[in-house]
């Protein structure tokens, strides 16, 4: 189920913003719970050689994102068209089998520099006090070691830094391979042009482990609302900044119900996260109050747990180069 569900966790949305409030394009190809019942569809009687019937588009129309409905209907067509292309059997079973192809193409290939990265030992990987906390599985434990400078953000020391420093050689080393090879990657969504897909080269079982162990108690203590004792896979990536890497990251909220952003290090300056508060698809362009402000400055080895629909960005990296792990956690 794990591949299944991250193959189309790599998009999320992007826009400018001026006074905190925010234009998001979909993040990802998701529906409403609800129709709009004021919404008057388009009519698709017209297009011809459809895969599936014109009332059917009509129909779906009305399920759209709030900011979808006053697209174009080229635009509606497509993206619904999409959705329905992922989850027709035949459709679904090529995109699939296409994806678990193309991982094994580089497990076959790939040497790791660094085989006990593959297994998910908690005292190699995580710092003490977070394995106890989490070991205890009370919120009282949890809280005592996290901050939550504004509700719904919490942050706490996570990674050992040894693991830190050999999760970023292992993804130099793949880097160099992708290089030497040539091998076409997929990045990890469609806003960074830099990073890699940990999944993608024999991580997704480790980062699995890290979930379900780690990151599901304490989502199910913090995020009841999003389904967090629910979190059953993931989409776990690397992303890259720097002045010759992504500079910068722009006003979106992440595929995800609940995401891990830790930072694994290197030198550098700026490249602050800026939280500006959590919205439903239909106030999702609504300005920012005063108690949503955060800005947030990395620490190697220190992790921010927050809504995947938390609204945030990253800030240029002024300086240096930095690499963080992220890990969108869904149900």
């Amino acid at each position: 189920m794990a591949l299944e569900a991250s193959i189309d966790r790599r998009n999320h949305a992007q826009s400018a913003t001026t006074n905190g409030a925010v234009v998001l394009p979909p993040a990802s190809y998701r529906l409403r719970l609800n129709p709009s019942s004021e919404h008057k569809p388009d009519s698709y009687d017209d297009l011809h050689q459809l895969e599936f019937t014109p009332l059917l588009f009509s129909s779906l129309e009305r399920y759209l994102p709030p900011t979808m409905l006053s697209m174009s209907r080229d635009v509606k067509f497509q993206y619904m068209r999409d959705i329905l292309m992922k989850y027709s059997r035949d459709g679904e079973r090529t995109r699939v089998q296409r994806h678990k192809e193309y991982r094994q193409r580089i497990i076959s290939n790939y040497q790791p520099l660094h085989r006990e990265l593959f297994t998910m030992h908690a005292p190699s990987v995580l710092v003490p006090a977070f394995v106890k906390a989490v070991r205890d599985n009370t919120e009282a434990s949890f809280r005592s070691i996290m901050a939550e400078p504004i509700p719904g953000i919490y942050t706490f020391e996570m990674l050992q830094p040894r693991f830190c420093e050999m999760l970023l050689s292992e993804v130099e080393n793949f880097e160099r391979w992708v290089h030497d090879t040539r091998f076409r990657i997929m990045r990890p969504n469609t806003m960074n042009k830099f990073g890699a897909v940990l999944d993608d080269f024999g991580l997704e079982a480790m980062l699995d482990k890290l979930m379900n162990d780690f990151i599901r108690p304490i989502s199910k203590v913090f995020f009841p609302e999003v389904g967090g004792s629910t979190l059953d896979s993931h989409h776990g990536f690397v992303v890259e900044y720097g002045m010759d890497r992504d500079v910068e990251l722009g006003f979106h909220v992440d595929d995800s119900e609940v995401t891990l952003n830790v930072c694994l290090g290197r030198e550098f300056s700026g490249g602050e996260l800026f939280f500006r508060g959590v919205r439903c698809d239909k106030h999702v362009n609504t300005e920012t109050q005063s108690e949503e402000i955060l800005d947030y400055s990395h620490v190697p080895g220190y992790a921010v747990l927050h809504r995947g629909r938390h609204r945030h960005g990253a800030r240029a990296t002024t300086s240096g180069s930095r690499v963080n792990l992220l890990v969108w956690c869904r149900r």
